[in-house]
Formats: C-alpha cells, structure tokens, sequence
C-alpha cells in the first residue's frame, strides 16, 4: 500500500458494492446479485495487484554477459490493463518498452511485469509512462529508455464525450533515445513497424 490508513476489510469492501448496486437502483440480494460482492472484490484485488509489490524489484536481476551486445532492446505490444483513477474506468492498450544497454540487460519478461506492475493501480496514463521508464533508466542505468503506451479510456468511449476508437498515445524518452535523432528514430520505427 502506498498510504498509512488502514486498509478496510473485505467484508467491509463487499459492503460497498452491495451499496453501489442499490444505489444503481437494484437489489444485492437478488439471485442474479446474490455473489456479485464477493466476485467483485476479487476480481479489484487482481485488477489492482500493483499494490502489493514494488514493480522496481522486477528489474533487479541483470545479466552483464552480453557479448559486447550495446543496440537497443525493444518489447512491443505488452498489454496494458489501468484504471482511470478518476472515474474508476479501464484503459486498455499497449506499451511499447526500449532501452539501450550500457554493460547489462533484464530478461524480457521482467519489462512486461514493470508495465504490469505499474498499471494494475489507479492511473493516469501519462503518469504510468513516466513510472515504468523512470524505474527502468533508475535501476538499469541504461545509456536511454524509450517507452510509448497507446491506449483507449473507456472514461471517454462509453460516457462523457463518449467516442469509441479515440486512443491516447503517451511517451517517455530519456538519455540518448531522447537526445541522439538516430537512435530516437531508431526506437519510433520499432514501436511502429515491429
């Protein structure tokens, strides 16, 4: 937890869905409703397991022998699953993570669980993408880090304004990947063509 208040119980969590479905205008206790509490807070403590780790761990173990290997590393597609932490709505899309080695890389499914890591928490978008390529740059020490997310809000496809295919595309770049064109460019193509 990343507060000092004491986090409510479960049965305390389920009573507030129950509230939220009669405030909605239905009965909890109907049949159909009768395990909705329980699935639903289950189903919040996956949605927001970010929680309860330090998604920075992930990157922790390196591998230094690298033959000499010093071009960029790029994960493309690692879904990204967020809550709009100001309506309490999904975003759904995909991230796009690249790095350019110094003297040591991380397994590559440690990137997908930073971004996992980081997402499975109440967001904004534009803070997610500063999260995830500021642990990478802290804990990799890389030579630069390229991160893109591009993400559809259902906070805006399914109310508000609501338009259905909008998607927002957020990006953190630092070190070379941000300062040396080529290798910005390098790392844009890659997250645009695979």
């Amino acid at each position: 937890m990343t507060h000092s208040r004491t986090r409510p119980s479960r049965s305390e969590a389920e009573a507030a869905v129950r509230t939220l479905i009669e405030w909605a205008g239905d009965d909890p206790d109907r049949e159909g409703l009768l395990d909705t509490p329980g699935r639903v807070v289950r189903a919040y403590e996956e949605l927001f397991a970010g929680y309860g780790s330090d998604p920075r761990e992930y990157l922790e173990r390196t591998f230094e022998e690298v033959a000499g290997y010093d071009e960029l590393v790029v994960l493309r597609d690692i879904r990204v699953v967020s809550f709009c932490e100001h309506h309490m709505l999904p975003f759904l899309g995909k991230a796009h993570v690249g790095y350019l080695p110094s003297n040591r890389v991380v397994g590559i499914s440690k990137l997908a669980r930073v971004v996992q890591g980081f997402s499975r928490r109440l967001q904004i978008q534009e803070k997610l993408t500063s999260e995830i390529a500021g642990a990478i740059h802290d804990i990799l020490q890389p030579k630069g880090v390229g991160v893109v997310i591009v993400s559809e809000h259902s906070c805006m496809t399914m109310r508000g304004v609501n338009t259905p295919g909008s998607r927002l595309t957020t990006s953190s770049l630092t070190g070379e990947i941000r300062d040396d064109s080529r290798t910005r460019q390098e790392f844009l193509e890659f997250v645009r063509n695979g």
